[in-house]
């Protein structure tokens, strides 16, 4: 059950962010930025598309680069399946609290204003909090080599990405940024 659940909470990430981004375009709004700034973001897609597959591949059964597991826990599975959960809902949080502001990757053409309320009065980044939470869920259920090191390049991507935003928006937000980020903390 919980392998299933793993599989249902990436089809459920990506197809909220391609709702949510094909709304937007309806709206006239293009949200999906990656690339525009850094030409090496594009390594991001087939990186990201093996992590589905291996997800799949677990899940499914599917043929897979390794099926050795670190340790067997049901319980542990089971926290891995909270933690999705949780991610998810801090997820569709971020994408409320957002508003037509949802972007993917940063947006300097059109930006828009400053969201300092919903899910981001608690925390700055918390679609990247979602993302880790997911990463570190998926992980639990399934406790591979692999799995393991896209947590830990992933929360390196994630934590790069934050960094690259950061700047971005201390330079355009100027003196509200600054003052956001001295009220409310990067992460959790």
């Amino acid at each position: 059950m919980q392998r299933y659940l793993a599989a249902l909470t990436i089809v459920s990430l990506i197809g909220l962010v391609l709702t949510r981004s094909l709304l937007m375009q309806r709206q006239g709004i293009k949200a999906i930025h990656v690339g525009k700034l850094d030409q090496k973001d594009f390594v991001i897609l087939p990186f990201a598309l093996f992590y589905f597959y291996m997800i799949f591949a677990n899940a499914f059964e599917l043929p897979a680069i390794s099926t050795q597991e670190f340790f067997q826990s049901e319980s542990i599975s089971w926290i891995g399946v909270c933690l999705c959960l949780a991610g998810l809902l801090l997820f569709v949080g971020s994408l409320i609290s957002f508003g037509r502001s949802f972007r993917v990757g940063i947006d300097t053409n059109t930006p828009d204003k400053l969201i300092k309320t919903g899910v981001f009065a608690f925390s700055r980044n918390p679609i990247y909090v979602a993302f880790w939470m997911v990463l570190l869920g998926e992980f639990l259920i399934f406790p591979n080599w692999i799995l393991l090191l896209y947590l830990a390049l992933g929360t390196w991507l994630l934590h790069r990405q934050v960094l690259r935003e950061e700047a971005y928006l201390s330079e355009h937000y100027d003196g509200e940024y600054a003052e956001y980020m001295t009220r409310v903390r990067r992460y959790i």
